[in-house]
Parts: C-alpha cells; structure tokens; sequence
C-alpha cells in the first residue's frame, strides 16, 4: 500500500510542475463525497486533490504558479464542503445527497485569524506602529479576491457548468461590494468607478441564471472590466488577455486567464483550445 501511494505521488508531481503538495482537512462522509470533492478541487495538470474519507484529509498538490490553496479550497467550498477556512453556501450545502450532509462545525476562517496574530504581532514588537502598511495590504488583498473570485467563474465557463458559475458569481458580488474605494491608489480608484457598474451588472446576470449561453453574454463584458482594471492594480502573477475570434458571431471576445495555454471559456469543450493569448500582463 505505501509503495502504491508513493508512486502514485511520484506520477502526480511529474505531471504537475513546480509541484506544491499540501494537506488540509476537509468535511465529508462517504464515497459520493470523495467523488465530489476531488473533481471540485482537481484540473489537469494544474491541481490534483486526493480525499480520505476515515481522516477527512485531503491532499492538495498544484502547481504553484498556476493556483494555490484557497483556490483550491474556494472550488471545494462551491462544490458544497466546508473546509477550516471557507465554508460552503447553505443552499448548496442543503442540497447535497442526504449521505453527504456531513456534521458542520462553526469555524472562524484561517486569514482571519493570521490577520490578527500580525496585528497583535505588530502592535507588541513596533511602537511605531502605522496604518500605513496595513493599507497597502488591504488594497492587494481586496482586489485579488475580485479577481481570483472571477478566475473561478472562468473555469466554470470552460467546464459550462452554468450551475457553478451562478454560485461563483454570487461570491464574486461579495468581493465587489466589500471594496473599500478609499484604500485604492488613485489611477486604481479612477478605473474602479469607471468599471464598477458595469461589472455588478454583469456579475449579477450570471449569478441570477444557470443558463450557460445568457452568462457567457455577460462573461465577456466582465472580462473587458476586469482587465482595464488588473492592467492597472496588477496581480501576483503573470496574467494572459486571450481571445476567441469565432464568438458572438465571428466578433469575438476576450478572457483572462492564469495559464497561457488556452482554454475557451465560450466554448467549452466544443472548441477547447480556439484562441489565442493577445497580451501578457505582469
């Protein structure tokens, strides 16, 4: 058994590159669970989750430039399992198998308690202590939540799975509405209220139908916002403007994606690999 499971760990590391592997716990029951979860958290040759339905823990092992733990563990959560540092929503939780609907255990998310450890840290070691620092964080942190709550709604596409993406775009409302403006350097300010409107109009529209094609339409309008807006708040890692010539009519759109490699969120698996990456923004 331990000679399987090292070289299933050695296959999964050669097909993943710059391997991170992790382990946390996740809340589940059976087989049907299992199943679940480690389809919501895994894409190929990007993040691979393996679930122990005796433990409860799972294995996270991911290329670490590609995605990390909380969007691994955000996918889980929409998928309907409670992890120590998202939880699931209630009516996704609620409709889960009977099987499934684990025992759910209230838990304060794991950001928030390193937020005040590092306050208290601050507090303790600096007399000097400012708000500065702490609004610089605050603006970095917002914002990639707005944006790496829109990356999973792009999955959702590439997978049209309409249900999912409803639910992803409900948590990106969330992070849109959580922003504080007066925290955000002025050139972000300025294309912040340009685009706000406009991307709550469109976040709302998928997140109010499961109809892949109706959130598709508006995809591709939140996707021109939401690079005016990361060509100037940036992002932690090298982001790729792609572009199907073939949508809407031979028109076209763009999206924003992670990986270079292309994977068309207006098509799916129709035309998987149609496009092409237009700009590299870093």
């Amino acid at each position: 058994m331990l000679a399987t499971f090292v070289l299933l760990s050695i296959t999964i590391n050669a097909q993943i590159k710059n391997s991170k592997t992790e382990t946390v716990k996740i809340y589940g029951n059976c087989g049907m669970c299992e199943t679940k979860i480690e389809k919501a958290g895994t894409i190929k040759k990007v993040a691979m989750v393996d679930w122990n339905q005796e433990t409860q823990m799972a294995t996270l092992t991911y290329d670490a430039t590609k995605t990390n733990q909380d969007e691994i563990l955000k996918r889980i959560a929409l998928a309907g399992y409670d992890s120590d540092k998202f939880l699931a929503p209630d009516d996704v939780y609620s409709n889960l198998h009977g099987c499934c609907q684990y025992e759910r255990v209230a838990k304060v998310p794991a950001k928030e308690e390193v937020k005040t450890e590092e306050t208290t840290e601050n507090h303790n070691n600096h007399g000097n202590y400012t708000e500065t620092p702490k609004t610089e964080v605050q603006e970095v942190n917002q914002l990639k939540v707005v944006f790496d709550n829109y990356f999973i709604v792009k999955d959702a596409m590439i997978s049209s799975d309409g249900n999912v993406a409803s639910i992803a775009s409900k948590e990106l409302l969330v992070s849109i509405n959580n922003i504080k403006m007066e925290k955000l350097e002025m050139n972000v300010h300025m294309v912040w209220m340009k685009v706000l409107n406009q991307i709550k109009e469109d976040a709302e529209h998928i997140a109010d139908t499961k109809d892949i094609k109706h959130q598709r339409e508006h995809f591709a309008t939140l996707s021109k916002d939401i690079y005016e807006l990361i060509k100037v708040a940036k992002y932690n890692v090298p982001v790729y403007f792609q572009f199907c010539p073939m949508y809407n009519d031979g028109k076209g759109a763009n999206w924003l994606s992670k990986e270079n490699a292309v994977k068309n969120p207006y098509y799916g698996s129709m035309m998987l690999t149609c496009g092409k990456t237009v700009e590299t923004i870093k």
